[in-house]
């Protein structure tokens, strides 16, 4: 008995110290492991410290870099689109009621202008469609071209411009055909009107839009607020100017914009422009005081003074379900030179001047998704006008009708239904009050449709 225990003492005394032993070796491997991890750790961490150095230094060499020059299209190379513009197509048309005749449309106490005036010819017509091609040119440049068919199968040329897109220090030039940048409605394109026709006024002022066959220069201030001004001059060949033989520029035209946010859920823009022109044996016709006709001609100076106005409201900037726009303008004119009396027979001679203005104000309510109502109020103030072969008793103020004092209105009411952005059905009813007299009841019926890559629309 002695001797077993003897012996089991020494086998669990060994045991021990195998084990431990082995303890000991476990111990270290496992402490190997961790400074192995550690060290690659370490090197880990260093080595994104020093990337991220690299970063930080990228990023501080691009901040004092000058700003790159401005992105433009890419142009494909070896296929066959690599030249091709942007194309959009826009067709509209409408249906017209009219109770008086078209043909014998004239607003009341201004010298008549082009086909511009007026509410256009009764039952179905094709109304203005439009062609356009726009495109980069290269780094430096954008160019647009806009032609529009009309209804007797014509084509005219409505806009062909370049504009420059690197210039430097909020400059912008643009040259060629292009609308003038006068007051707000005058820029914007027939299918983005919120009523089938242009206000009074511009149709008294401007035979419906004006264009400009010139150079454009605008300046847009480095502002929180919107601040733009621009100057603009040409052949100014459009009513109210003149085509003239000679070189240089027929007058010209200056103006301001300016505008901000009031919330996040409206803003405001604002403008006062000038246009000056000249006009050199300007014709129309008219009928003398036994009801003969007659062509008389204005030469002289035309000045014409816009203030424009506007305001959208949408909640939190989406109009997508709810929309507002207010918009208004008034212009001023006045008009000094000579007046030719029947330059074809009698051709009397003597000055000329008048002061004639209007304004427009116009609302249009989105009320539910795609479906819109508006309403806009016309009027217009012949003036007075001093015609000097009246004043001095050669002719009586009858042989002048169509300058006779007169004060036109027009009221017009619209809803519109865009199908989705590419397409817009529109009534529209107004009593027009423009001729000197008898009241024209107009009934439009109007639908658009745009084809192909378009841009968004003025503001």
């Amino acid at each position: 008995m002695t001797f077993s225990r003897r012996h089991g003492s020494a086998a669990l005394i060994a045991c021990v110290l195998l084990s431990a032993n082995a303890w000991a070796d476990d111990l270290a491997v496992l402490r190997g492991e961790l400074d192995r991890i550690k060290s690659e750790y370490s090197t880990r961490i260093a080595t994104l410290e020093t990337r991220i150095a690299e970063l930080e230094a990228q990023a501080a060499a691009a901040r004092a870099a000058p700003p790159p020059p401005p992105a433009v299209a890419s142009r494909a190379v070896g296929t066959g689109t690599a030249f091709n513009p942007a194309m959009s197509v826009i067709l509209a048309g409408n249906y017209a009621s009219l109770s008086e005749d078209p043909a014998t449309y004239h607003i009341a106490g201004f010298v008549p202008g082009g086909p511009g005036v007026g509410p256009g010819s009764r039952s179905f017509n094709l109304g203005e469609s439009e062609l356009t091609f726009s495109a980069n040119v290269d780094p430096y440049f954008f160019a647009n071209l806009t032609a529009s068919i009309h209804s007797d199968d014509t084509i005219s040329v409505e806009e062909a411009f370049f504009r420059t897109t690197a210039l430097t220090g909020g400059f912008t030039v643009k040259g060629g055909r292009f609308f003038a940048g006068i007051g707000y409605v005058n820029e914007v394109h027939a299918h983005a009107w919120d009523f089938i026709d242009q206000p009074l006024v511009y149709q008294a002022f401007f035979d419906g839009q004006l264009a400009e066959d010139g150079i454009q220069l605008k300046w847009l201030a480095p502002t929180d607020m919107f601040i733009e001004f621009g100057a603009e001059t040409g052949n100014g060949d459009r009513f109210p100017g003149t085509q003239r033989d000679r070189n240089g520029a027929n007058g010209g035209a200056v103006f301001v914009h300016a505008g901000n946010d009031v919330s996040d859920s409206a803003s405001w823009r604002m403008g006062l422009s000038y246009l000056d022109r000249n006009a050199d044996a300007r014709s129309y016709q008219d009928v003398n005081a036994a009801a003969q006709p007659v062509t008389d001609a204005f030469t002289g100076n035309s000045r014409t003074w816009v203030v424009d106005a506007i305001f959208k409201w949408a909640p939190h900037g989406n109009p997508t379900v709810t929309a507002l726009k207010v918009q208004g303008e008034y212009l001023r004119r006045t008009e000094s030179g000579v007046l030719a009396f029947d330059t074809l027979g009698a051709n009397l001679v003597g000055d000329y001047r008048s002061t004639q203005s209007g304004w427009y104000l116009q609302g249009v309510y989105q009320f539910r998704p795609r479906w819109r109502a508006g309403l806009r109020y016309d009027a217009l103030d012949a003036g007075a006008t001093r015609i000097g072969v009246v004043a001095n008793g050669q002719l009586s103020a009858a042989n002048f009708p169509l300058l006779a004092g007169a004060s036109p209105r027009r009221a017009t009411g619209m809803v519109d239904w865009s199908l989705s952005e590419f397409s817009r059905l529109r009534v529209q009813l107004a009593l027009d009050e423009a001729r000197a007299t008898g009241r024209d009841r107009q009934l439009f019926l109007q639908y658009l449709y745009s084809i192909g890559a378009h841009g968004p629309h003025k503001f």
